[in-house]
């Protein structure tokens, strides 16, 4: 087998054609499933710098440093990329209450389907997000 990028230990991660790379992002001391988000390089490199968590929005089309509102930053503790770097997963620490979902929930994963209809799994809110944010709809 030729060696390639699943062998190499050059960091070169791989963008897709809108230049951006899913961040599965994980709890560093638990590995619970916080949220998954995308990076740019731009996104990729603040991460990198500060070891602060940001992220590019899709929707808003904007550089977002994760917390930056509510003040629930992610501290990274490590960044692993998967055999062919092009998808990262981020361990983190959480800092303040230690929501990652803008809905103030720990994990952005809390409801499971449930034949047609989604159950709630989690409904114990670290914040409320009306008193967090504007009525524009901002995220973590």
């Amino acid at each position: 087998m030729a060696a390639g990028l699943d062998e190499t230990l050059e960091f070169q991660p791989r963008f897709d054609a809108e230049g951006l790379i899913p961040a599965i992002v994980t709890d560093a001391d638990d590995g619970r499933l916080l949220m998954v988000a995308h990076m740019n390089a731009e996104a990729l490199n603040l991460t990198r710098e500060t070891g602060i968590a940001h992220f590019w929005s899709r929707s808003r089309k904007a550089l977002w440093k994760k917390g930056e509102t509510s003040g629930e930053t992610l501290r990274v503790a490590d960044i692993l990329t998967d055999c062919d770097q092009d998808v990262l997963q981020l361990r983190v620490t959480p800092q303040g209450l230690g929501a990652a979902c803008h809905t103030g929930r720990r994990s952005c994963f809390y409801r499971r389907l449930d034949g047609d209809r989604l159950r709630l799994l989690d409904d114990d809110r670290l914040f409320d997000p009306a008193t967090v944010y504007d009525r524009r709809g901002a995220s973590t």
